[in-house]
């Protein structure tokens, strides 16, 4: 399978970031999964993700919360770089 190919394409016009819904939330760990629009899983691990808006800390995450985010690459394939909780 293509990696490349999951990479979710479409963006939103009026936001800059992709939308996805919040899967799974680890609190003891600070890890997370999210599922992007296409149903795709993508991972994260606190520590490596900045968070923008009024938001920012772990615990304002919870699962079914609809988010904005973007991705990057790591050694150990797609992970969430960038996590936005809308207002």
């Amino acid at each position: 399978m293509d990696d490349e190919a999951d990479i979710p394409h479409a963006r939103e016009s009026s936001e800059k970031y992709y939308r996805g819904v919040v899967l799974k939330v680890s609190r003891s760990a600070q890890r997370g999964t999210i599922r992007s629009a296409s149903g795709r899983n993508i991972p994260f691990i606190f520590m490596h993700v900045t968070m923008l808006g009024p938001h920012h800390r772990f615990e304002d995450l919870r699962e079914g919360l609809e988010i904005g985010y973007d991705v990057s690459w790591t050694s150990k394939g797609l992970r969430i770089s960038v996590i936005r909780i809308p207002d």
